[in-house]
């Protein structure tokens, strides 16, 4: 089994500008860009607010448990629903959990969490 992973760093906005106007030129310039994928964070307190304990056994339950609703995972956590809902909303929006709607099914949400590691990098 291949062991999927998604990449998680610091990068102050400064930082990622400089990234966005290599990648620009080296693409005005014909060459290849090689596709990097990852979610950064301004700073170490903002990746902590969003990568609490909470929300780390979310990631770790949806993965291990792949339960069939946000309802269902609030019940394996047993947490309010209402609490998981704004978790799993706040994790879909950084790309940390993809929510798939099903469309039989009233209001039927199933979390998925698509990679088996995650690799943080701060740099110093």
């Amino acid at each position: 089994m291949k062991i999927k992973k998604i990449d998680i760093g610091i990068k102050g906005l400064k930082e990622s500008l400089t990234d966005f106007a290599e990648t620009w030129k080296k693409l005005e310039a014909g060459e290849r860009v090689k596709k990097e994928e990852g979610i950064y964070f301004e700073s170490v307190d903002a990746m902590r607010a969003v990568l609490n304990n909470k929300r780390l056994l979310i990631l770790k339950t949806i993965k291990e448990k792949e339960p069939g609703s946000v309802y269902e995972l609030a019940k394996l956590l047993n947490r309010d629903l209402k609490n998981i809902s704004q978790d799993i909303k706040l994790l879909a929006e950084v790309g940390l959990v993809t929510l798939e709607k099903i469309e039989k099914e009233k209001k039927r949400i199933v979390p998925h969490v698509d990679y088996s590691k995650i690799l943080l990098e701060i740099p110093v």
